[in-house]
């Protein structure tokens, strides 16, 4: 498994508390980028003014620096491409209850 891999499992346990839903099967993680013990997460919020993205950080920080060799994390927050359901996994739209093909 490769450290990206292993950066995108320890991202899986990042729950949004809105949605309760963690942050990958919600399609928030544009990219991760990983080289010399850094990892650069790409990444966007379901609405801007988020009134947890604070707490978000954090948790992706602590998620993403529990990773063997990882002893730094950057998170880079973009508003493009615009976020929305079309980028949540099968899983998240099924846990939200939204329609099959909705949104797509």
């Amino acid at each position: 498994m490769t450290k990206k891999d292993q950066i995108m499992d320890a991202l899986e346990k990042v729950i949004d508390p809105e949605l309760n839903i963690d942050i990958v099967n919600l399609g928030l993680i544009y990219e991760v980028e990983v080289g010399n013990g850094k990892a650069v997460i790409t990444m966007t919020l379901t609405t801007m003014g988020c009134p947890l993205s604070d707490m978000l950080n954090d948790s992706i920080k602590k998620a993403v620096e529990s990773v063997e060799g990882i002893n730094k994390c950057e998170i880079q927050l973009v508003w493009y491409p615009i976020w929305d359901i079309s980028k949540m996994s099968r899983y998240a739209r099924v846990s939200l209850g939204i329609p099959e093909g909705f949104g797509i």
